[in-house]
């Protein structure tokens, strides 16, 4: 780390100390070229990646249009509010995880839609007819069986609580 004083390139570490609350390092450092000592701090940045849209326009991540998706999704819809932050939790996280500086929207829209999956099917085929632009009762129809053939999560809930 370049000496803020005299912009000399080395400097050493005298002393290292985690903050109070455990989120950010502090180190006193020495330049070996004028001896003054600083202080730096060294915390942990978490970027979101870039969304890149279908017409390859980029945008930040929202997660308030994240939220929203889910609302509009799950409208009237017997989901606990707490279910929701989870998934959206989930998707974030994963987000996060991924490490990738840009992520196309269709990964998004998936990772959404295997969410909604877990949580309430109706609100699944709301957001799949919107977002896989269904034309006709077919597509519906289609999204209806491949939904079928997908594990319950209220009959999941029912056996876990059987266990117990």
């Amino acid at each position: 780390m370049k000496c803020p004083f005299c912009k000399g390139p080395d400097t050493q570490v005298v002393d290292t100390r985690e903050s109070e609350d455990g989120e950010s390092i502090r180190r006193r450092r020495r330049c070996l070229t004028c001896d003054k000592r600083f202080t730096t701090y060294e915390t942990v940045e978490l970027r979101m990646p870039q969304v890149v849209k279908q017409n390859g326009m980029r945008s930040e991540f929202d997660e308030e249009k994240l939220r929203t998706s889910f609302k509009r999704a799950l409208h009237k819809r017997p989901v606990s509010a707490e279910l929701v932050d989870a998934a959206i939790d989930h998707v974030t996280q994963k987000l996060y995880a991924s490490g990738e500086r840009e992520i196309g929207s269709r990964q998004v829209g998936e990772m959404v839609m295997k969410e909604l999956l877990k949580l309430d099917k109706v609100a699944y085929i709301r957001f799949a007819s919107v977002y896989k632009s269904f034309q006709d009762v077919g597509d519906f129809t289609d999204a209806i069986e491949a939904v079928k053939k997908s594990p319950s999560r209220r009959a999941t809930d029912r056996s876990v609580k059987r266990k117990t």
